[in-house]
């Protein structure tokens, strides 16, 4: 992982190297599983599938519940495309006072901004009277690592039988 990006610093996603991953073709039953097939292995790009602009695209490490409800995670991270225009309801990222940044569902009605928690413990965030508010960019996608075998020891990976 990107050192800046462990940091909390945005990471352009150009200075990340491509990686191009097994993709079976097909879709993953959530409910019963199905007999096993074989995978007619096909390979799928990330970059591909989650960037439309990479020279506009950074990602961040979310910090904080705020965007639970949205399936944003504390510790996800975020591919975020400053390329977007942003619209009513977009995720965004956005700057406060050109130095803090926060991760919200973006609220315009009736010429009035808001930022929104997608948590109803978080208040709505609407700037005051010389306040700066930057929409910095949109949210695309999100990455939630389950399980990180970087961080846990590859060697420790074993079966569990489930009873």
């Amino acid at each position: 992982m990107h050192a800046d990006l462990l940091a909390g610093r945005p990471v352009a996603v150009e200075v990340l190297l491509r990686k191009l991953l097994p993709f079976p073709g097909h879709t993953v039953p959530a409910g019963f599983p199905s007999p096993a097939e074989d995978f007619n292995t096909k390979r799928i790009d990330l970059i591909e599938q989650l960037i439309t602009h990479p020279q506009a695209t950074f990602l961040l490490r979310v910090a904080g519940p705020s965007m639970i409800e949205a399936g944003i995670l504390d510790g996800d991270v975020v591919v975020v495309n400053r390329a977007l225009r942003p619209a009513h309801m977009d995720i965004v990222v956005a700057v406060l006072d050109d130095n803090d940044f926060t991760v919200k569902y973006l609220h315009l009605r009736h010429g009035q901004i808001r930022l929104v928690a997608a948590n109803p413990t978080y208040p709505d965030i609407v700037p005051r009277d010389g306040q700066s508010l930057t929409i910095w960019g949109v949210v695309t996608s999100s990455i939630t690592v389950f399980k990180n075998l970087r961080t846990e020891g590859a060697d420790r990976v074993r079966t569990r039988r489930w009873k």
